[in-house]
């Protein structure tokens, strides 16, 4: 699969954030979850400032230890700065440093294509640096038919 090796600047996303692991499927069952829970409510896209766009980013990070441990996946709206954040809405934030990542770019159907490059990820020997791993839904994922999303590896 190919990919293209970047460095990021630093990003600050806010959102919704759940604590899960890859071990009995469970990250599957959490991770729907959380889609289903930012989709309903969708105030936070409708009144976080300081958003950069409407790009969508699903993030897992705080990794126990690779990917077969226990992370968190947040997803949510970078944002240019934590000003105005509402603190009544219980909005995880976190922020991220500069770093280097291999980018891939699935087309294709929802969430197939997506699962299938983290299955390629997953059995690749690529040097992972576990920090922050996403993918980023943007204008391209609106058609879940024929989407494309781009995901970012944090390698060292």
């Amino acid at each position: 699969m190919k990919y293209e090796e970047i460095i990021l600047d630093k990003f600050t996303v806010v959102g919704i954030s759940v604590r899960t692991t890859n071990q009995n499927h469970q990250s599957q069952g959490d991770i729907a979850k959380l889609w289903e829970t930012f989709i309903r409510n969708g105030y936070i896209q409708q009144s976080l400032p300081n958003k950069i766009s409407n790009d969508i980013y699903c993030i897992y990070t705080d990794y126990e230890s690779d990917y077969t441990g226990e992370y968190t996946t947040l997803i949510g709206y970078k944002v240019s700065t934590l000003e105005g954040i509402p603190s009544n809405l219980s909005l995880a934030i976190k922020e991220f440093p500069q770093a280097k990542y291999n980018k891939y770019i699935s087309e294709g159907e929802l969430p197939y294509v997506v699962g299938k490059t983290w299955a390629h990820i997953w059995k690749s020997d690529i040097d992972r640096a576990y920090k922050a791993d996403f993918d980023v839904y943007g204008e391209d994922a609106k058609d879940p038919s024929n989407a494309k999303i781009a995901t970012y590896l944090s390698i060292k």
